[in-house]
């Protein structure tokens, strides 16, 4: 099972459409996970249309349309990986000791808010990935966004992806 993840998208504020090169990666996969920002409902959307199957969260920046069609956390089974997803985790310093007391019955927690990619794991052994933002780079030499697969009830392969920068 192949897997997307990206959050921040910040559609169309700081771009105006996610980058071809992820439209391909939500064509590839079989699952796209969005950690919210979204911004416009028009993506959410185009991604329900495009997509294999979408999970999603709404963000701080996100308003009444969607947040009445998206979760503040979302959960899924992905053949034996209990996944969550939520747009923001606090502070980096003790993170990962939080996300195991919210989380416990979570195998792979993934978050945004930040746009800074992120990818370790926690005491209790949970994987916790931030995919930064496909469009809005901040502070990071790089937008990103992340692949991953999930194989027999494992979560692999997972890659943080860099995009060419914008004219």
């Amino acid at each position: 099972m192949r897997l997307l993840l990206v959050s921040d998208t910040h559609l169309p504020a700081r771009a105006r459409e996610l980058p071809s090169q992820v439209w391909a990666e939500v064509e590839a996969a079989d699952v796209v996970v969005h950690a919210g920002d979204w911004i416009d409902v028009a993506l959410l959307d185009e991604l329900e249309e495009r997509s294999k199957r979408l999970i999603g969260v709404y963000g701080n920046n996100d308003g009444p349309a969607l947040r009445a069609r998206l979760p503040e956390i979302a959960r899924a089974d992905l053949d034996g990986v209990r996944l969550a997803v939520i747009h923001e985790t606090g502070a980096k310093q003790g993170r990962e000791q939080r996300c195991d007391a919210l989380f416990p019955d979570t195998d792979v927690l993934v978050f945004g808010h930040s746009h800074i990619p992120w990818d370790t794991t926690t005491p209790a052994g949970m994987r916790l990935l931030n995919p930064g933002s496909p469009t809005d780079r901040r502070r990071q030499p790089y937008c990103t966004y992340q692949t991953a697969s999930i194989s027999h009830g494992r979560l692999t392969d997972v890659e943080l992806r860099r995009l060419p920068r914008r004219g």
